[in-house]
């Protein structure tokens, strides 16, 4: 018997019968994956960093430093942040484990270490799931949290409850895009996102995809999760108001006539930064795992291109170690 879509609504665009939709037409031409995954083995890529991996990651890597009470953020690599505001303590994405995958021993593999394990998180009071892809959903990583920090609420996108729910793990709100929640004072709202789901070959767009912006006395963060570009996330900034912290991505973007619709590239993301209306953004999603083809370091690079061009500057959109922190 055919799967419908339990949570079908046909008032809304997203919805349909069999899951989930982009709001944007398809940019991936029929065989894509096949192509690209052919072409990828036959030019041997990604390619290692310039200077070697071990180069990267002294450059980019940092040990996490969590001491103090001030509010901050930090970024622990590829889209998992941590932000603390007003005691207030929000996790992103939490991928701490060494692969992205469903299997211990295949699927892409760290090539720069977490700069922490969930032993040595402060209390996490929220943490924000975007979709149910393994380098943003990661089994190890999320039991272990619910296990050290029973009390944090999970906020997920519509149709991923259920994935909890058989992990045996409670406290667990799923929402609409434009939806909203709130927990401990903060106000948390699902918002779109060019992407989708699958976390096995049967459930492709079963669940939705988004990103977060959490406002919190006076202050809103955007995580936009995934997503590749699209000028109706404007919206975002439109509804939202004025946004005083973003964690965009600028990785996994190559190439892009497979890759343009599922991933910005840092051109792209420097353009969402200027139309959501973001005072501050941060770079996340790249210089952790190969998922695409682009270079590991090629990234930031582009990313400091993309903002000199623009008349911006790397305290309108900053390249953090993997490990890092800014003060809020």
């Amino acid at each position: 018997m055919a799967w419908t879509n339990p949570y079908f609504d046909r008032s809304k665009e997203h919805h349909t019968p069999e899951g989930f939709r982009n709001l944007e037409p398809e940019t991936r031409p029929p065989g894509g994956l096949k192509r690209w995954r052919k072409e990828r083995k036959e030019q041997q890529l990604p390619r290692p960093p310039d200077a070697g991996y071990e180069a990267f990651a002294r450059r980019w890597w940092q040990p996490t430093d969590f001491t103090g009470s001030q509010d901050a953020a930090w970024w622990l690599g590829h889209a998992t942040v941590l932000v603390r505001h007003q005691g207030l303590t929000v996790l992103t994405d939490p991928v701490l484990g060494q692969r992205a995958s469903p299997l211990s021993f295949a699927g892409p593999a760290r090539r720069t270490l977490a700069p922490v394990d969930v032993a040595g998180l402060p209390s996490v009071d929220v943490v924000v799931i975007s979709h149910n892809h393994y380098d943003h959903l990661d089994n190890a990583t999320v039991h272990a949290l619910a296990r050290r920090f029973p009390q944090a609420v999970f906020l997920v996108p519509l149709g991923l409850k259920r994935w909890f729910d058989k992990a045996g793990i409670g406290n667990v709100r799923e929402l609409d895009w434009w939806a909203s929640t709130e927990v401990r004072g903060a106000t948390f709202t699902f918002v779109p996102a060019r992407h989708w789901s699958a976390r096995t070959l049967w459930d492709r767009n079963r669940s939705l995809w988004g990103g977060w912006v959490m406002a919190h006395q006076g202050f809103r963060f955007w995580f936009a999760g995934d997503t590749g570009y699209s000028d109706k996330l404007a919206e975002i900034g439109r509804r939202a108001g004025p946004i005083d912290l973003a964690a965009i991505p600028i990785g996994a973007y190559a190439p892009r006539w497979f890759m343009q619709g599922q991933h910005v590239d840092p051109a792209e993301a420097v353009r969402l930064h200027r139309e959501v209306g973001c005072k501050r953004s941060i770079a996340i999603h790249w210089g952790v795992f190969e998922l695409a083809d682009d270079q590991l370091d090629e990234p930031p690079r582009l990313l400091e291109e993309a903002l000199a061009e623009g008349g911006l500057t790397g305290e309108d959109f900053m390249l953090l170690n993997i490990g890092g922190r800014i003060a809020l």
